[in-house]
């Protein structure tokens, strides 16, 4: 009998694979992001210190669309990108969490491109 897949252990799977090979450092911090049913995050985070340097997300005042859609990822995207480059980080490690590289999540990253981030 064929069993169903579980979506979420195999993102997780996949995230924890791709995470043993991306580290960010204060030089070059890493760009995490987190999509649920209802809101997007995005952090750069310095693994070697272990803290968050800059967040947002789409439950931020200064984001217009309260949704998990490609308009507040790129609102998001550009957030991120904005406060990223007043704290002068410019070069990121883009980790996608697992997700594939798609709708969403290509928002995200291409809005953060466009807002001066480099990866």
């Amino acid at each position: 009998m064929i069993s169903k897949t579980d979506r979420k252990f195999e993102r997780a799977r996949r995230h924890i694979r791709v995470r043993r090979k991306i580290n960010g450092t204060a030089e070059c911090p890493r760009l995490c992001m987190f999509r649920s049913n209802t809101a997007i995050y995005a952090q750069i985070i310095d693994d070697v210190k272990a803290t968050t340097i800059v967040s947002a997300s789409s439950l931020d005042k200064e984001v217009k669309t309260k949704h998990s859609n490609s308009e507040a990822a790129k609102e998001v995207g550009t957030l991120i990108a904005k406060r990223a480059t007043e704290k002068g980080i410019k070069d990121v490690v883009f980790d996608r969490s697992g997700y594939v590289y798609h709708g969403v999540v290509k928002a995200l990253a291409e809005a953060a491109r466009e807002g001066g981030l480099n990866f």
